[in-house]
This record gives structure tokens, C-alpha cells and sequence, in this order.
């Protein structure tokens, strides 16, 4: 603390921040930090690693748990399982609907931990077997129920069949990657298919704002794509790390997001087509714009629009997931410009991200970059219209089990309440609906 400059009242508000992102709402207090400083008292749950995680913020250096007497570090136990044992382990945790595995926060320490891996000991693993002899059809199974749940999550939200999800990693997924394989191509195909859907359920973990174990399938990714390709020849495990990067960004967490990304793009060059090397190059725009390298994001931008023109090779399965290329790099753009503070270029490039992402089937999507647009619009002083975009995003929101569309539903309502005082038409109206829609989700 002393290191950090915090008191006891800022640590204790640092530790609430830290805990919110995963939706847990401690009562974390000034006697409470006083307790574990003068008293050695131990909070309970997951608290000390929120209390690790705030001060590595600060101090922008991993700080353990271990390192501030608050209990033994159990962070690194999940590297050193195997990929199959890791899948398991994160099934099961999900399927019980484990309240400490659940509420993990986002740990800003582990967010490089894939550029520590190294390639070579994929192939050095021992073989999984003896089990059950795998075939592609198991194979074509998986990759089946990632593209309906993928489908399920945009409509449905990420918290939605969550626990399914984990049943198929446990009972399904796990016992494939334990098997033997009629040759190596089935062998990579399956690491390759069980990246995909570590991603996805990732992705569903950040959606529904369980962020340490978002983080912990990203990662588990990042392992199985090495798995199944130690080269990173086909670029699926420089995929998980941009995964990894967007949510650190999401999150307001920049710090290491421009290595991170960067180091997915060396990975990269070369070896894959030109349109996926476009959504790795808008991924590193945005991680340099969030971190206060502007002439750096702009170059990127023109650079992944200049990829995206000259790419027509077919996308790679991992991300054609992500959407159409041209609606991602706008998206990326819009958030890349809006970190810059350059609000009408951001509002272009969001409304282009609405083309060819249709309601009935990008909902979730559509949802937050109308939200966007109404933040974009609303900062270029026209509030009436950022009141309709808002209202439009909320229609598309209802129904959907989504963290991230429930914290867009709290941020919008205080500008709502200013446009309401004002007399902005329908503003009084939608505030009370979005509060509605939020204590309901």
C-alpha cells in the first residue's frame, strides 16, 4: 500500500472496482483493509485476489496473493494442468455453477501469460491415451455444437446455456482430446475444433461478466491451438490472444493489451490470409489508441482497411466466427476513434458496422453498437437523436442474458435522466424502462 500511495479508504474502493467487473458487489470497507494490514485478518472468498489484482494495477507489476500475507497464490495451478485436464476441470466448474470459480476477476498479471508459453513443449506433451479411438465424425460433432451455441449466444446473451456449455467441455469435449486418433490430422483437428469452442465459452464468460474464467478459456484456447498447431502456422492461437487483448480493453485495462496484440501480429505475418491478418492489425489499433498512442492506432487502421480491400482468400472457421470483416474492422475502428476523442469519425465508422449485421441474427451486437452510436452522437451535442438510438438498442436488448448489455442499460441512465430534465422528448419515458430492464436482468 505504501508503495502504491493508497490508503486505507482508496484501497478499499480500488478492491470494490476490481470485484464489480465480475458482478460482485463487496462490502469492502476502511476497518476491513485496517483488519488485514494491523490485525492479519484474512478475508473470505475471492476477496484477496481482488485485493492482489487492484494493487498490481496501481503498481503495474503482478502482485500475488502470496506477496501481501492474504493467503497462498493458487493462480499458476490452471497452467500446469494439460490442455484436457484444463477442459475438464473448467466443464465441471461451470456445470456446478461454482460461485469462487465464477466470480475470479480479470487478473491484468496473467494477461501476457501466452507469450511465456513455449511453443515447443506442445509436441512434448504426453499422448492423451489410452482411450476411446476418435474420428473426424467426433470431431464434425463438436464443431457443430459451437456454431449453434454461437448462434444461441448472439440472440440469447452469454449467460445463456453457460452451464450447457460446460457439460459439453466435461462429458464431451475432455474425453476426445483424452482419446487416440486415427492419424495426426484428426489429432489437430480435434485441438483445433476444441480451441473454437474454449473461445466461444470465453467469450459467453465475458458476456455474462464472469471475467476470471473468460480469461482462463481464452488461455485454455491459446493452449489448445498450440496443441494443435506448435508453429501457429494457421494463426488460431494468435486468434485466443486477441481474444485476451479485446477483453482487457473492454474492460478499461490497456496495460500490456499493445505487446499482447503486437505479438499476435508477428506471429501472424505471412502465414495467414490477408483479411484475418486485417482483424489482428484493428485489434492492435485499438489496444495503441486505448494506451495513448494515437499516430500508431491511425496507421493500423489504414493498414487493416488496406488488408482487408486486398484479402479474397476465404476466412479461417476460427474467424469467419467473428462476423462479417468489413462490419468487425468498422466496429474496431469506432472504438479505436472514440478512445482518440474523435467522435463523428467514430459515428460513420459504427453505422457501417451495422451493414450486413441484420437484427435476426447479430441482436446482441446491433444492440451495443447503437449504444455506441448514441454515446458518438451525443457527444457531438444532439441529444433527441442520441435518445432514439438509445431507445432502439433497448428494444433489441430485452430478452437478452448479457452483462455487458446490463452495464450499457446502467451507464445510459444518467444521461437519460439529464436529457429527461431537459425535456428531451421520450427521455423520461426510456429512463424508467432501462431501470426496469436492469433490475429485472
Amino acid at each position: 500500500m505504501d508503495e502504491a500511495g493508497l490508503t486505507l479508504e482508496a484501497l478499499a474502493r480500488a478492491t470494490k472496482a476490481v470485484a464489480a467487473e465480475s458482478g460482485v458487489r463487496l462490502g469492502t470497507s476502511r476497518s476491513a483493509v485496517h483488519a488485514w494490514v494491523s490485525a492479519g485478518a484474512v478475508p473470505a472468498g475471492n476477496t484477496p485476489a481482488y485485493v492482489a489484482e487492484a494493487l498490481s494495477r496501481r503498481l503495474q507489476r503482478p502482485v500475488t496473493v502470496a506477496e501481501i500475507g492474504l493467503g497462498e497464490d493458487t493462480s499458476t495451478d490452471f497452467m500446469l494442468l494439460s490442455p484436457a485436464a484444463a477442459a475438464t476441470e473448467t466443464g465441471r466448474l461451470l456445470v456446478h455453477h461454482r460461485r469462487d470459480f465464477l466470480a475470479r476477476g480479470f487478473s491484468a498479471a496473467a494477461l501476457l501469460a501466452p507469450l511465456a508459453l513455449d511453443p515447443r513443449t506442445a509436441t512434448a506433451l504426453p499422448a492423451a491415451g489410452p482411450g476411446r479411438r476418435i474420428g473426424s465424425g467426433e470431431v464434425t460433432a463438436v464443431r457443430q455444437f459451437t456454431a449453434a451455441f454461437r448462434t444461441s449466444d448472439e440472440l440469447l446473451g452469454g449467460g445463456h446455456g453457460l452451464s450447457v456449455a460446460g457439460v459439453f467441455l466435461s462429458d464431451v469435449l475432455a474425453p476426445m482430446l483424452h482419446g487416440t486418433y486415427a492419424d495426426d490430422r484428426v489429432r489437430a483437428d480435434a485441438f483445433e475444433a476444441a480451441a473454437a469452442l474454449a473461445t466461444l465459452v470465453g467469450f459467453k464468460c465475458h458476456d455474462a461478466g464472469y471475467e476470471g474464467a473468460a480469461q482462463r478459456h481464452y488461455q485454455l484456447a491459446v493452449r489448445l491451438a498450440r496443441e494443435a498447431d506448435p508453429d501457429d502456422r494457421t494463426g488460431q492461437a494468435a486468434w485466443g490472444m486477441r481474444a485476451l487483448v479485446h477483453q482487457a480493453l473492454d474492460l478499461g485495462q490497456p496495460a500490456g493489451t499493445v505487446d499482447l496484440a503486437e505479438a499476435a501480429l508477428a506471429r501472424t505475418r505471412g502465414r495467414v490470409d490477408k483479411r484475418t491478418e486485417a482483424l489482428l492489425l484493428i485489434t492492435a489499433a485499438r489496444a495503441h489508441g486505448a494506451s495513448g498512442s494515437p499516430h500508431a492506432a491511425s496507421a493500423l487502421i489504414d493498414a487493416a482497411r488496406d488488408a482487408a480491400r486486398t484479402g479474397t482468400d476465404a476466412l479461417p472457421a476460427y474467424a469467419a466466427a467473428a462476423g462479417p470483416t468489413d462490419a468487425v474492422i468498422a466496429s474496431h475502428t469506432g472504438r479505436t476513434l472514440t478512445e482518440m476523442g474523435h467522435h463523428a469519425a467514430a459515428e460513420r465508422h459504427y453505422r457501417a458496422a451495422l451493414t450486413d449485421r441484420t437484427d435476426h441474427v447479430y441482436r446482441r451486437t446491433r444492440a451495443l453498437t447503437l449504444a455506441n452510436i448514441a454515446r458518438a452522437v451525443a457527444a457531438q451535442d444532439r441529444h433527441e437523436e442520441a435518445v432514439n438510438l438509445l431507445a432502439r438498442s433497448l428494444d433489441l436488448t430485452d430478452g437478452i442474458a448479457s452483462h455487458r448489455a446490463r452495464r450499457e442499460l446502467l451507464a445510459m441512465r444518467p444521461n437519460l435522466a439529464l436529457y429527461a430534465r431537459r425535456g428531451i422528448r421520450g427521455a423520461a419515458d426510456l429512463a424508467d424502462r432501462a431501470s426496469r430492464l436492469a433490475a429485472a436482468s
